[in-house]
């Protein structure tokens, strides 16, 4: 029986341990699947508990030297103080010994040689215990493996001072990586504290106090005004102001009444409200949105795999080349020993790769916790990098470039009065939840005109809506279909030509067989649409509309946003013109999550307006949480900034040691500043990639 194992693993220093402890898990006998998150720790696999079970995977994770502790506890743990770590720890003892062997290298330098050498293999322990791990579970060409060498070197031709200052050296630079990387998980999982801890449960008898974990669905709860709702739900009774913030990123709160929904972790501004509970704990938005995060770091972007694969012929290159160097000029050339193992030593720890294989991983990490910060759903560094690279965005027209929910715009009387008109309207589409109808009731309602009660309603296939209404038939039609039943005149189809020219929606009203008024309706364009448009053209990305509706309604809406537009498409045709606009290069699909999901599933990437919706969570490759067509270029721009700064830190990566490369091999470097330049670069690839932490979104 095969069953999926979460585990948490801690004292990974950089994104070069994964692989180590995923190749020596995955030689496990029924393991498959196995995904290790170095960001928030999170050892993910499939097992076969007949062959192997969870306990022998926690051994060999420990025999690599590195704690193994239940799944969970890595999201509520507590952050220490560096300085209560165990690698914070030996940095402060290694410190002091130092301290120490440098005041003696004055008072008496022979004892000075001893206490750096203690110093240094204090240090090196731990990593020479991984480094040995490592090799018995098939990984021989480690970070540890190049520095506990070269620190082992050095001291043997009485370099103990230069070993103890390279040692102490890596260990600040692993414990800034572990302070970073804790710096990007707080980051997301803040958002885990900020949903309540307790709750009040409407009963029968009045309202008590419980733990938040304990909901069920179905249970009611009052939230006060200023305090934080407990679990996501619906608002039973009462009306407030809610601060979605933590969630959306949206900074204006919303008014919310009865009926609407409310997410755990936002703040009621000011109103006693009562919410009936739709989601458990484990369910509720921010533990989706937690867990989408920490899967989409898991994802490793085509760079991400690439600097994986060239990771595993570098490490054994560097360990060749110092060989040669230290090796060779003294066989052939008749060079000194000390001096070319010296340099052989420092190529050693110019090698490591920690910088390099943290070059992208942090700067993914860093970015997708950005975007979700701000209501940006991405689903892994892939999707991140795919994103920057499309040529052409389609969109979908309705709820996505229009806010879905259609107005009545104009009412124009063909005979009798307008009262009349709309009260008949009303009273046909009173029954129809269709969003047209719905437009027509609600403009009714809100001129205080009586529905007058209709029987023998029947939906017309597409068509219209017919009843009964005071004894008469009451036909509200398509233009096409009010044509059938009746003849209109030349200035009635001027003024439903003019309507749907300028992108309305006409329905025309029939008494009997004669036409009395058309009403027009218009779904409105959203309030960002015209400027996210612009801003996708400045990014040099193409735009085009896909929607089912008739052609003169696109032309007319994709006409206000300067863009391309094909209409009156089935679904089969959405995914016909996605797959015609792919030749043209990366396509991206921005859809409702919903109806487009085949849309969205054939594109290169599928982004979905779906407003925190499960299905928008699951179909499509990132979601928008705002629902505003301006997180759409701003989700192409964090692409970019990101895959910059993954470039930079390439760059800054490989820039360092090709410089002290330079520098030791003409007898310039020493080894403390061989490991400096390892350790630096490490620092500010990790510093770089933070920086997207505090990314601008305009």
């Amino acid at each position: 029986m095969t069953n999926t194992v979460t585990l948490t693993v801690q004292g990974m220093d950089c994104p070069s341990c994964t692989g180590k402890i995923e190749n020596a898990v995955c030689a496990l006998p029924g393991v498959e699947n196995v995904k290790l998150n170095y960001t928030n720790q999170r050892l993910k696999l499939d097992i076969d508990e007949t062959a192997t079970d969870a306990a022998a995977v926690s051994r060999v994770v420990e025999k690599l030297g590195y704690k193994v502790a239940p799944a969970g506890e890595n999201r509520t743990a507590k952050f220490k103080p560096w300085w209560r770590t165990g690698k914070g720890r030996l940095v402060l003892a290694t410190g002091a010994l130092l301290a120490v062997a440098g005041v003696l290298s004055f008072a008496l330098p022979a004892s000075a040689a001893y206490v750096f050498s203690a110093a240094a293999l204090m240090a090196l322990l731990p990593l020479a215990r991984k480094a040995v791990m490592s090799a018995f579970a098939g990984q021989p060409f480690t970070i540890e493996t190049l520095v506990t060498i070269a620190v082992i070197g050095a001291i043997f031709i009485d370099e103990a001072a230069e070993a103890s200052i390279v040692v102490f050296l890596f260990l600040i630079g692993e414990l800034l990586e572990m302070l970073a990387a804790a710096k990007a998980r707080r980051s997301v999982q803040a958002l885990a504290d900020l949903v309540p801890k307790t709750a009040f449960l409407v009963t029968g008898t009045g309202v008590e106090e419980v733990a938040a974990d304990t909901l069920a669905i179905g249970d009611r709860i009052e939230v006060r005004p200023g305090g934080r709702i407990p679990a996501d739900g619906e608002i039973v009774q009462g009306e407030t102001s809610v601060d979605e913030a933590s969630v959306t990123g949206e900074s204006i709160p919303k008014r919310k009444q009865v009926g609407d929904g409310v997410f755990a972790g936002s703040i009621n501004a000011d109103g006693v409200i009562r919410v009936r509970v739709t989601k458990t704990a484990a369910n509720n938005m921010i533990s989706r949105i937690l867990q989408m995060v920490e899967e989409a770091e898991a994802s490793k972007a085509p760079t991400a795999r690439f600097i994986d694969r060239f990771s595993r012929y570098y490490t054994p290159g560097v360990i060749v080349v110092s060989v040669l160097i230290a090796v060779v000029p003294p066989v052939f050339l008749g060079a000194e020993w000390f001096e070319w193992i010296y340099k052989g030593l420092a190529i050693l720890l110019i090698g490591c790769p920690c910088a390099l294989v943290l070059s992208t991983p942090a700067a993914i990490t860093s970015g997708i916790s950005s975007g979700a910060r701000q209501g940006l759903l991405i689903k892994g560094g892939a999707v991140l990098e795919a994103i920057g690279k499309t040529a052409l965005i389609a969109f979908d027209k309705t709820g996505t470039l229009t806010e879905g929910t259609p107005r009545v715009t104009d009412i124009e009387t063909f005979s009798g009065d307008e009262k009349t008109l709309l009260s008949l309207a009303g009273a046909v589409e009173a029954g129809s939840n269709h969003p047209l109808a719905m437009a027509i009731v609600n403009e009714v309602r809100a001129r205080g005109i009586k529905i007058i009660e209709a029987t023998k309603s029947e939906a017309l296939r597409g068509r219209g809506v017919r009843a009964r209404v005071d004894g008469k038939t009451v036909t509200i039609a398509s233009p096409r279909f009010a044509e059938e039943i009746s003849k209109l005149s030349k200035t009635q189809k001027s003024t439903i030509r003019s309507w749907e020219e300028d992108g309305k929606t006409a329905a025309v009203v029939l008494v009997a067989k004669k036409a009395i008024g058309a009403i027009a309706l218009r779904d409105e364009l959203r309030r960002d649409a015209r400027a996210a448009m612009g801003k996708l053209s400045r990014l040099d990305i193409s735009a085009v509309m896909l929607t089912g509706d008739n052609a003169r309604t696109g032309a007319a809406l994709a006409g206000q946003l300067g863009i391309d537009v094909e209409a009156e498409l089935m679904p089969q045709d959405k995914l016909e013109a996605i797959e015609k606009l792919k030749r043209r290069g990366s396509v991206a699909m921005v859809g409702d999550g919903i109806n487009d999901a085949p849309a969205l599933a054939r594109a290169d990437v599928g982004i979905a307006m779906g407003g925190g919706t499960d299905v928008a969570l699951e179909t499509a490759d990132a979601a928008l949480l705002h629902e505003r067509v301006g997180d759409v270029p701003a989700l192409v721009r964090l692409s970019r900034v990101t895959m910059a700064n993954i470039r930079q830190n390439i760059t800054i990566a490989l820039g360092l040691k090709a410089v002290f490369l330079a520098t030791t091999l003409l007898g310039m470097t020493s080894l403390w500043m061989a490991i400096l330049a390892d350790t630096g670069a490490t620092v500010l690839v990790t510093i770089n990639a933070l920086r997207l932490l505090r990314h601008r979104f305009d």
